[in-house]
């Protein structure tokens, strides 16, 4: 893993040499680096390499300017999805592909007292975005789960309401992030918001929105993520939220029938699995399979 994060560096470093624009695949928690420093942030937490990680996402924080634009460091030239064109680029919200998955590894390395230089910038500048992108409702705050060229242009996004309140892009994830820097840097005035913002996105209308059962897209991440944010909440409303989620988790375990053991850990059984162990049991898990989420 080692010798893997280091060739994963270097070619990092001749990219931002070269002024190309990030990918995916570079840097984000399902393939990249930030996957790649969440693993080493348990496992070898005081290695050169893990801080060569936290200063390359120091770097993703820095602003890089193309054709006179201004775009975020992560701003990647692709499209989120084959079917789902984004032409110019965009900048992506979520803790999978985005800076919500940025800064929950910054926020957990702070946490756990591995800082390099600029780190306590980087999450300045990631809060930031996130506050500068807050859309407000009735149903509670939400977050577009990615911008493109124009949208940053008119600096509003075009997505009309939110989503799904997933932990992959929606605002459950993107809350516990924030929440997570928020108990990094001891700021409590985040650390309440980000917490409301939770609550607010674990509503009965919220979850309707939710159809899979999954960590990723699903209640089993929403569960997980609501969980872990739980524990760590002034917000009492949050664990007040658990037994209905549960509740919820099991039945929509129930619509994997006979393919439990199919799809694997991020959108299939094994995922559900976990969650579900997880609400048979009042102290976390023991294997503290849920860090591979950042949620932890």
């Amino acid at each position: 893993m080692l010798r893997l994060a280091r060739r994963r560096l270097t070619a990092a470093a001749g990219r931002i040499e070269r002024g190309d624009p990030a990918t995916f695949a570079e840097f984000d928690l399902f393939y990249g680096l930030t996957g790649i420093g969440a693993l080493l942030l348990r496992r070898s937490p005081g290695s050169d390499v893990l801080a060569g990680i936290l200063r390359y996402v120091v770097t993703l924080a820095e602003p890089r300017s193309q054709d006179g634009v201004e775009l975020p460091g992560w701003w990647v030239a692709h499209d989120p999805d084959e079917i789902l064109p984004t032409p110019g680029g965009h900048a992506n919200f979520g803790m999978a592909h985005g800076a919500a998955g940025l800064l929950a590894l910054l926020a957990l390395a702070t946490a756990h007292g591995c800082v390099v230089d600029g780190q306590e910038e980087a999450i300045t500048v990631l809060t930031g975005w996130f506050d500068r992108w807050r859309q407000d409702s009735t149903d509670g705050p939400w977050w577009p789960q990615w911008i493109t060229r124009e949208e940053l242009r008119t600096a509003y996004p075009a997505q009309p309401g939110p989503g799904r309140p997933s932990w992959c892009y929606g605002t459950v994830g993107i809350a516990r992030a924030q929440q997570l820097a928020a108990i990094a840097t001891d700021d409590p005035r985040r650390r309440e918001v980000a917490e409301d913002a939770l609550v607010a996105s674990l509503t009965d209308k919220q979850l309707g929105r939710i159809t899979e059962p999954g960590l990723c897209h699903g209640i089993a991440g929403v569960y997980q993520t609501a969980y872990r944010a739980a524990r760590d909440a002034r917000n009492p409303a949050i664990g007040r939220r658990l037994l209905a989620l549960a509740a919820r988790l099991v039945r929509h375990s129930g619509s994997l029938g006979d393919q439990v053991d199919e799809g694997g850990l991020l959108t299939g059984g094994t995922g559900v699995a976990l969650a579900l162990e997880t609400t048979r049991h009042t102290t976390p898990p023991r294997t503290g399979w849920d860090s591979c989420l950042l949620i932890i």
